[in-house]
């Protein structure tokens, strides 16, 4: 028996089959799902590369921001988890500094290693993502290598479950796998996937997504600090009778970098005021006192993006505090509120550019509508196209769905299932 047909063979094992009901959830038929998934990249390993070493499957989830809009960037807090949607490889070594990757929906590529630097013309692309993880790796000491890489995912670009940070994080998690025998924590995977995305990819990103992709499950984290306060959290939202449901609008993020960037820049804008390099150094008290003269010297929305930004690191503390009391009613309040903040003081629910698409709005206004009184709605992530965050009982799932995916088409809304795994291998 050849080395893929064991990889397939030992799929059905118990101990594979408890560690994939673990990392993808037990609903109906996901087991059934990932099982296919899994042995379908297997076999296009071994068509493209027929790989001489080891193979192994190396999973990064996507993230779902729960409180916390837009903060990060800004060293704010936040309230983030894992979920069971995420980037898949079937990976081995190579012997040389080349990097092979076929991935579902681009052409297949290729990268040399042994030149590890910045090239402009690699900027928003996935090339510049793992050259950039490689480079901050071999900085940082690391030993980094040639691999072949068949990778799949359900975490869909412009989903606002940060497939970016999803793939960072999995090209970390490969190279540490393949050549550091597993050395690297979460918090420096995190790091270093931002790093790429910022310098070589060119996106200007806060910690956030990389934090929660690499840690796994339910975590607090206030990036007040260069080391982050990571503090993972234990909160069943489907035992307390409710769904995790984000509904993909249908809007695209692919020309939206300047709007993604105005944000961090005007709250930076109104901390240059104050002498700081963020608003976490600046007092609440002290911009409140200099709004008319901040109105001047930046403009009307980085002073409500500020305002937001300081309401919103309180909303996250107290939304903490409500589930560790149990308390899923008061919950469900901050949620909304920090969604309403998102919408009236950042203004991230719909783009600049194009005022007269609102989809986002849409989605909010039809969860108000099907959720008053019932669970909570918020914008996801990014905002300004993409997805909306959605708290649902379960009796009103079906409901719900169906009047989402009447609006925005069939398979717009993904039910989600916190992951409790940042990257995990999977050994066959």
């Amino acid at each position: 028996m050849n080395r893929y047909a064991s990889m397939i063979r030992n799929l059905k094992s118990p101990e594979v089959i408890a560690r994939l009901n673990s990392l993808y959830g037990s609903r109906d038929g996901a087991l059934v799902e990932q099982l296919t998934r899994y042995e379908s990249l297997i076999k296009r390993h071994e068509e493209r590369f027929h790989a001489e070493r080891e193979v192994l499957m190396i999973s990064a989830p996507g993230r779902t921001e729960i409180g916390g809009n837009h903060t990060d960037h800004n060293k704010g807090k936040v309230l983030a988890a894992a979920v069971n949607l995420d980037t898949l490889a079937a990976v081995s070594a190579r012997e040389d500094t080349l990097v092979n990757v076929h991935s579902d929906g681009y052409p297949a590529m290729t990268i040399d290693l042994a030149d590890l630097t910045k090239r402009e013309e690699e900027l928003g692309t996935t090339a510049a993502l793992i050259r950039g993880v490689a480079s901050r790796m071999a900085e940082m000491g690391y030993k980094v290598g040639g691999f072949d890489a068949v990778i799949t995912s359900t975490v869909a670009s412009g989903s606002g479950l940060s497939s970016s940070a999803a793939f960072e994080v999995l090209i970390c998690a490969i190279l540490d796998t393949l050549y550091n025998g597993n050395a690297i924590d979460a918090k420096t995977q995190a790091k270093i996937s931002q790093y790429a995305e910022n310098v070589y990819f060119g996106k200007p990103s806060g910690l956030l997504d990389q934090m929660a992709s690499a840690n796994g499950g339910l975590v607090y984290v206030d990036f007040k600090n260069d080391d982050p306060d990571v503090r993972p959290m234990a909160y069943d939202f489907a035992k307390k009778g409710y769904a995790l449901v984000v509904v993909a609008t249908g809007g695209s993020h692919d020309d939206l970098t300047d709007e993604y960037a105005a944000i961090p820049a005007e709250m930076k804008q109104v901390a240059a005021f104050f002498g700081e390099e963020n608003l976490r150094r600046v007092r609440p008290e002290e911009f409140g006192a200099n709004v008319a003269a901040l109105r001047e010297r930046t403009s009307d929305r980085a002073v409500l993006r500020a305002l937001h930004f300081f309401d919103e690191n309180d909303r996250v503390c107290w939304q903490v505090e409500a589930l560790k009391n149990d308390d899923v009613e008061t919950f469900f309040k901050h949620i909304i509120a920090s969604g309403r903040s998102s919408y009236m003081y950042l203004q991230n629910v719909y783009a600049q550019k194009r005022p007269q698409e609102q989809s986002l709005a849409i989605a909010l206004s039809m969860a108000e509508f099907k959720l008053q009184g019932k669970g909570a709605w918020r914008v996801h992530g990014g905002g300004f196209a993409g997805t909306t965050l959605n708290f649902v009982p379960q009796k009103e799932l079906a409901a719900f769905i169906g009047t989402m995916e009447a609006i925005f088409g069939p398979r717009s809304c993904h039910v989600l299932d916190i992951r409790p795994e940042g990257a995990a291998v999977i050994r066959l």
